[in-house]
């Protein structure tokens, strides 16, 4: 079984042979994974009437525990976002009800952004089919495959400056 990735790194072999491509294969492998599953995953958040950036805002509410709240600043940060970009996915969830805008006791200029009743509900439900369906688009891998996948990508992202 081959894919594209090793078309690519046989014409390098052929063209540069002095080179390990390794990395390269790697790389170009975690890319086109990225970006294959992307619209594979939006598919199941328009299910539950989401695009994949407010899926990000609500379950990053959500799984904030109670009272499902994080100040805009939090939300960007955690999204790797820039703040207007931020602003402008809390003003569409506003608008349709899922969250709120609230001052931020701690601080007189700050705000905060809850998560309403229907967006939590909302959430639970894509989220639930949300997990299903990576379920079902990893199944391709055994269970032992999964955990050495996850624990290599791990490895990778933590030396890459991904810590918590």
């Amino acid at each position: 079984m081959s894919d594209r990735i090793d078309q690519i790194l046989a014409q390098w072999k052929r063209e540069r042979p002095d080179l390990d491509m390794t990395p390269m294969g790697l790389i170009g492998r975690i890319q086109r994974v990225a970006a294959a599953l992307r619209p594979l995953l939006d598919e199941t958040h328009e299910e539950s009437g989401l695009q994949g950036d407010s899926f990000d805002v609500l379950a990053s509410l959500r799984r904030s525990g109670p009272p499902y709240q994080l100040t805009p600043t939090e939300l960007y940060r955690e999204m790797m976002l820039t703040s207007g970009a931020m602003t402008n996915r809390i003003d569409k969830l506003e608008s349709a009800g899922l969250v709120t805008r609230r001052p931020d006791p701690d601080d007189r200029r700050g705000t905060l952004v809850r998560l309403t009743a229907k967006g939590k509900a909302l959430i639970d439900t894509a989220t639930t089919k949300h997990v299903a369906n990576e379920e079902r688009l990893m199944s391709v891998l055994a269970p032992r495959e999964q955990q050495q996948l996850n624990e290599l990508l791990r490895k990778l992202l933590v030396r890459l400056g991904d810590r918590s």
